[in-house]
């Protein structure tokens, strides 16, 4: 399925593009182009700048921590691939990739905090990724709520 899309998204990406020009103009169908090209170039040269800078800071305490290079710096990285790629389907996708992180940067650069759930064991302890949970469970079906 997926060798399918991959072949496939050239062709529909031309398409969508023909569709564009014919709509609004072979020149402006060239501007779009460009401009979401600069925009996914300005994005990643952005988010390089920031992996390099952890990277930097965390190499400084001894320590480099994979989960730092994960997560909104990843996917900003993906929506700026995609908008380099010239054609309406991959900069739709870009869009949808860029509203979780984008929607968090906003809120933190209006003075929002992002709370995460922090937990412990029973002994005080701040559990760890990987740390095992141990208790019961049980299944509600629709009819118990």
């Amino acid at each position: 399925m997926m060798r399918w899309f991959f072949i496939l998204l050239p062709w529909m990406e031309l398409f969508t593009l023909i569709q564009l020009g014919s709509r609004i103009g072979a020149v402006e169908a060239m501007l779009y182009v460009l401009a979401t090209f600069l925009l996914g170039l300005t994005i990643l040269r952005a988010q390089g700048m920031e992996i390099v800078n952890k990277l930097r800071a965390a190499q400084g305490g001894g320590s480099v921590n994979p989960q730092q290079l994960l997560g909104d710096e990843l996917a900003l990285g993906l929506a700026g691939l995609l908008l380099i790629v010239p054609g309406l389907i991959t900069d739709f996708l870009a869009i949808i990739v860029l509203l979780g992180p984008l929607r968090r940067r906003l809120f933190a650069a209006l003075g929002g905090t992002v709370h995460t759930a922090t937990f412990q064991s029973r002994s005080g302890d701040q559990m760890r990724p990987g740390d095992s949970i141990e208790g019961e469970f049980r299944r509600m079906d629709e009819d118990d709520l």
